[in-house]
């Protein structure tokens, strides 16, 4: 056989250039820097489905869904029109209850003034969904400062059984006395739902009732509870 001449220096694959070349390629394209931080930049155009657009009156920034729970289906609708009337009338927004969700759903129309009172709507129908009377929920669309706080006795305490039973009997009184005598010191309203307590009033009434509480679910008498409430009593009635 003749003898082939191949020079070392100059044999390489013909695809390897072009390999070389679009992985490089690929590497300065996919990395990106963005205020001193590195990652990868998205070269793919996003999906059709993605870009797909809402209308102003489908987008979340212009409806709120409040989930009802079943037990209560049956207060929500004795006191639909309740409800209905100053979210309609007055704040100017489209509510509606879907049955297949279950869900409370506002949303803002062609007359509705201000953003704002979207927020209004969801806090005083969530406020009805925690057991408060469509009266007192009332006040958080009347009122600004006030504000409905939700706490667990586990967050207090620990308490399992006839202990953690004991300890809502406590903040309950006999006929509901305790609750009502921290309701109308502290000017708020209490509702206890099993474990949870909600709370609704201004901050620094919210801030009473709960050391109030606070002290019952830790094993302090009701009578002590009284005092130290009175004695705030009078101190609030001083400034004032």
């Amino acid at each position: 056989m003749a003898d082939i001449n191949i020079d070392m220096d100059n044999f390489e694959p013909k695809n390897s250039n072009k390999r070389k070349a679009t992985s490089a390629s690929e590497n300065s394209m996919d990395v990106d820097e963005y205020n001193g931080i590195e990652g990868k930049n998205k070269n793919r155009p996003p999906k059709s489905k993605r870009i797909k657009t809402k209308s102003l009156s489908e987008s979340k920034d212009d409806m709120r869904k409040i989930p009802v729970p079943a037990h209560r289906y049956s207060p929500l609708k004795e006191n639909w029109l309740k409800m209905f009337t100053p979210i309609v009338e007055h704040l100017q927004l489209q509510i509606r209850f879907n049955l297949k969700t279950r869900n409370v759903e506002i949303k803002t129309c062609k007359e509705t003034k201000d953003i704002s009172n979207l927020q209004k709507a969801a806090d005083f129908v969530k406020a009805f969904v925690y057991g408060f009377e469509v009266e007192d929920a009332l006040a958080l669309l009347r009122l600004d400062d006030l504000f409905v706080e939700t706490f667990e006795i586990k967050d207090v305490k620990t308490l399992r059984g006839d202990h953690q039973s004991r300890a809502i009997g406590r903040l309950a009184g006999k006929g509901g006395r305790t609750k009502f005598t921290i309701e109308n010191v502290t000017k708020t309203r209490i509702v206890l739902a099993d474990s949870k307590i909600h709370i609704l009033g201004s901050f620094q009434n919210i801030a009473l009732a709960r050391r109030a509480i606070c002290n019952l679910i830790l094993g302090l008498p009701p009578s002590k509870v009284y005092g130290q409430l009175r004695n705030v009593a009078s101190r609030i009635s001083e400034r004032s």
